[in-house]
């Protein structure tokens, strides 16, 4: 059911965005990734598990890293970002353990990162082939 509803969140999200004209600006999808990047730090926190949450800066920083590139540079790194966090959230328990980390957040970030990431491509490539015509 996770998966459902992440699938259905990150629809939501995106069509949302696009609608309003959120992610008309360049910094709408590198602070989602940030966000996204950073949650596993707050459940570190509310946990109250220093080991996790130095654990998961790790991590975190190679997301932020990866979303300033998207703003800075291209945003290929940001699908990137968004597509990676997926991957990492399927092997997350196997890597960080995390006490913080409900049960089950690891599937629906996975399937929100996935549907995120290959929306904002579909609205790259969409975008770029408008101003192209």
């Amino acid at each position: 059911m996770e998966y459902v509803i992440g699938v259905g969140a990150a629809a939501a999200v995106g069509l949302f965005a696009s609608v309003v004209g959120f992610d008309k600006e360049r910094s709408f999808y590198p602070v989602v990734l940030i966000v996204i990047a950073t949650l596993y730090l707050l459940f570190a926190a509310m946990a109250k598990s220093t080991d996790s949450l130095v654990a998961e800066a790790i991590p975190a920083l190679v997301f932020v890293a990866m979303a300033v590139l998207g703003f800075r540079k291209t945003p290929w790194f940001v699908v990137a970002g968004l597509a990676l966090h997926g991957v990492f959230d399927f092997f997350h328990h196997a890597v960080i353990e995390n006490p913080g980390v409900p049960a089950w957040w690891p599937g629906w970030c996975l399937a929100y990162d996935v549907v995120a990431a290959a929306y904002l491509a579909a609205l790259i490539l969409i975008r770029r082939a408008s101003h192209a015509a």
